[in-house]
């Protein structure tokens, strides 16, 4: 599994790849530079230094893959000093007995200094550090390949969520209309054909245009506008209704169906063709980083609406929270007589 993620994942292969080429060079240039600078030849310091590059690579793939795993699954100290330091003692050991063969000359003529215990010592350190220090990458690399699951993970929780609360507001939606179209039959009113029109309109636009995450704010202020002809159709135009568009739209993008909530609350719970003195008033204004959403209407007879807004109102707060977390500010006001709610959305 873990051979498979290396290799599968390019930026980690090439950071590994970019260690090795890096420690290559830098060995290469130590032993031409400042070893027996005056004997050996480029052939010979680049069979040194391959060499020793793959002597390092063996100690240090073997902890990275085989070693390391089983320590982490096992979590037994004991078993993982033994398993590494045997193969480390054995590889130290090959590699140095390569080294004095390579330069076995040298050694004869006394310019060596292989046989001392301090080069064994400083030798079997240095593979020691790069090993860990391979090791460590894969402690790094398993972090960021947790933190990168648990956030697609997170990633498919808040998109099956958003899926979940679309799916609320279309039969929401389906039956406010589906009422409207029951009372204008029921009163063989003319409009019922201009009314089925819009409905179709708005339908292709919640089939089609807000399944994506994004529409353009043009779009969901047509859909807005559909939205009020029915309605002022229902009242039979006897309510006072004004929606104002602050700004340009153009280019503005917006997470569909976000606003309709607020509006329907209006209709719902603050007009009748029985209450003179219903009105709703909305304005959206485009400003270069933001829009800010206001609806204020009338407010029937015992009616609060702060109360009674349910699944609608809860469902848009929830979308809000996922799609524009800590990028919205919501406030809602209620009198006897008015309630007003404004939605400010930054982008």
């Amino acid at each position: 599994m873990q051979t498979k993620t290396i290799f599968s994942n390019k930026r980690v292969l090439i950071m590994h790849l970019s260690f090795w080429c890096l420690y290559f060079s830098f060995f290469f240039y130590q032993i031409t530079f400042f070893r027996h600078r005056d004997d050996i030849n480029i052939g010979r310091a680049l069979v040194d230094a391959l060499t020793h590059v793959l002597f390092m690579g063996a100690v240090s793939y073997l902890n990275y893959f085989i070693w390391l795993p089983r320590f982490l699954k096992h979590k037994n100290v004991g078993r993982y000093l033994l398993e590494f330091f045997v193969p480390f003692v054995i590889i130290v050991f090959l590699h140095i007995s390569f080294k004095r063969f390579l330069y076995s000359e040298f050694i004869e003529q006394g310019k060596g200094f292989m046989n001392s215990g301090k080069f064994i010592f400083q030798h079997a350190a240095v593979t020691l550090f790069i090993s860990i220090f391979v090791g460590m990458l894969k402690f790094v690399e398993d972090w960021f390949a947790l933190e990168s699951k648990k956030k697609e993970i997170e990633n498919e929780k808040l998109v099956s969520e958003l899926r979940f609360l679309k799916a609320q507001i279309n039969p929401h939606f389906l039956f406010n209309t589906l009422n409207n179209l029951y009372y204008l039959a029921t009163v063989n009113s003319p409009n019922t054909t201009e009314v089925i029109e819009k409905l179709s309109q708005m339908m292709r636009y919640m089939l089609y245009e807000s399944n994506h995450p994004l529409v353009s704010l043009e779009k969901e202020l047509a859909y807005m506008e559909n939205y009020i002809s029915l309605e002022k159709l229902r009242l039979d135009n006897q309510v006072p209704v004004s929606f104002e568009v602050i700004g340009n739209p153009k280019g503005v993008q917006i997470v569909p169906l976000i606003l309709i909530t607020f509006l329907e609350n209006a209709f719902k719970h603050g007009v009748s063709n029985n209450f003179k003195g219903s009105y709703v008033e909305l304005s959206v204004e485009i400003l270069p980083k933001s829009i800010v959403y206001i609806v204020k209407n009338s407010k029937l007879p015992k009616d609060s609406i702060l109360e009674k807004s349910g699944i609608g109102l809860q469902n848009v707060k929830r979308r809000l929270e996922l799609s524009y977390p800590n990028k919205y500010v919501m406030e809602q006001a209620e009198t006897d007589q008015t309630y007003e709610v404004s939605l400010k959305i930054d982008f």
